[in-house]
């Protein structure tokens, strides 16, 4: 069986991880069918689009892209590519997990923390406008409904673990 994925190589050393990438997948044995989308400055260059709308019924087509970094030129007046992502397809829960590992000496033992955080909302929200030249005001939005939609996702990842909740 064949997957269909979504590949935006990005800017700057994003084709060159990008490649490394579909290098290991390669590895693996699963059959890619990679579907080339245009996102970041160089799009924004050749488009006056940094995250066009076929890249994102792309990526909502296939329900999976590999995504390389992509630039957010200040000034130029695109919004960051990750941050438009997030919001039009609705990723709000950023998930990083952070384990110690045994027999591998670190600073603290027994480590086994996830924090969950919204990214859709503070200063995610893209809200940004110069003040003055070299000055810019960036609005930190958040709202009763994404706080709670992440505190219920939260839980819930809590709960489907059985991890405990560090209380402060």
């Amino acid at each position: 069986m064949n997957y269909s994925v979504s590949l935006l190589h990005g800017d700057g050393i994003g084709p060159e991880v990008v490649r490394a990438a579909q290098e290991v997948i390669a590895a693996t044995g699963v059959a890619i069918d990679w579907k080339p989308c245009q996102a970041g400055a160089e799009c924004y260059a050749k488009t006056g689009e940094s995250l066009p709308e076929e890249t994102l019924d792309s990526i909502r087509s296939h329900q999976v892209a590999l995504k390389g970094p992509t630039a957010t030129a200040s000034g130029v007046g695109f919004r960051s590519v990750n941050v438009q992502l997030r919001q039009a397809l609705d990723m709000y829960a950023n998930f990083r997990p952070a384990r110690s590992i045994p027999g591998i000496r670190s600073r603290y033992e027994n480590v086994d923390v996830l924090v969950i955080r919204e990214n859709t909302e503070g200063l995610y929200s893209g809200l940004e406008h110069t003040v003055v030249p070299g000055v810019v005001e960036s609005l930190r939005v958040i709202t009763e409904k994404a706080t709670r939609r992440i505190v219920k996702f939260a839980f819930q990842i809590a709960l489907d673990h059985q991890q405990s909740l560090i209380h402060i």
